[in-house]
């Protein structure tokens, strides 16, 4: 999608240089993409984190490829940057992070999804919502404490012309779903965040609406 950049190219997006998963870089996993994942990198293919980020990436690529299709006439592409700082938070996000718990009627099983694995989940339910992308996604609490009560915070960008406040509940009641279905967390909420609205004629159009 884009070439590496320099550390100055981050500026501004608090993710460090370089950010890497068992290893790769983000932008070595979007040239295995853009290679159709061939020839097979069994080291990335093992990797939890690097098979988060790389349906993360997959579906980044999905919508961004669907705003330029649908809405080519009124909307310019993304910013090169903006795209980019996605691609570097989910690098982020899909690090193993803590181990999360999950009970077992065996008292001896002892069982565990990670941090990064539900922070997948986040970005996946919260993209699934046509009109929204997913910027930076966070998982506040004790999610290492059974019952803990915990809140997710979701950065998200909005296509223009669509209702704000109806993308953010949409995509909050996908996160919900997603995460009462297949967690045991405690949540006590999901708060949505617009960061920006990809904005006809002008890119994007920085700004922050709480949800």
């Amino acid at each position: 999608m884009t070439e590496p950049r320099s550390p100055h190219d981050f500026a501004g997006f608090d993710i460090p240089d370089p950010v890497r998963l068992d290893g790769h870089t983000i932008e070595e996993l979007s040239a295995y993409l853009d290679a159709e994942r061939t020839p097979t990198n069994f080291s990335i293919e093992s990797s939890p984190g690097c098979q988060i980020a790389l349906t993360a990436l997959t579906r980044l690529r999905e919508l961004t490829a669907h705003t330029l299709e649908v809405q080519a006439a009124v909307e310019p592409a993304p910013p090169d940057s903006w795209v980019h700082s996605i691609m570097n938070r989910i690098a982020l996000e899909a690090r193993t992070g803590r181990d999360i718990p999950i009970a077992h009627s065996a008292p001896t099983a002892h069982l565990t999804m990670t941090e990064g694995a539900v922070r997948g989940m986040i970005r996946v339910a919260g993209d699934s919502i046509s009109e929204v992308i997913v910027g930076r996604c966070r998982i506040d609490g004790d999610v290492t404490v059974p019952g803990a009560l915990v809140t997710v915070a979701v950065d998200i960008s909005v296509a223009w012309g669509e209702s704000i406040p109806i993308a953010a509940d949409r995509a909050r009641e996908a996160i919900q779903r997603q995460l009462s279905k297949h967690t045991e967390l405690n949540i006590t909420a999901v708060d949505i965040t617009v960061q920006d609205i990809r904005f006809a004629g002008t890119g994007t159009v920085a700004g922050t609406s709480r949800q």
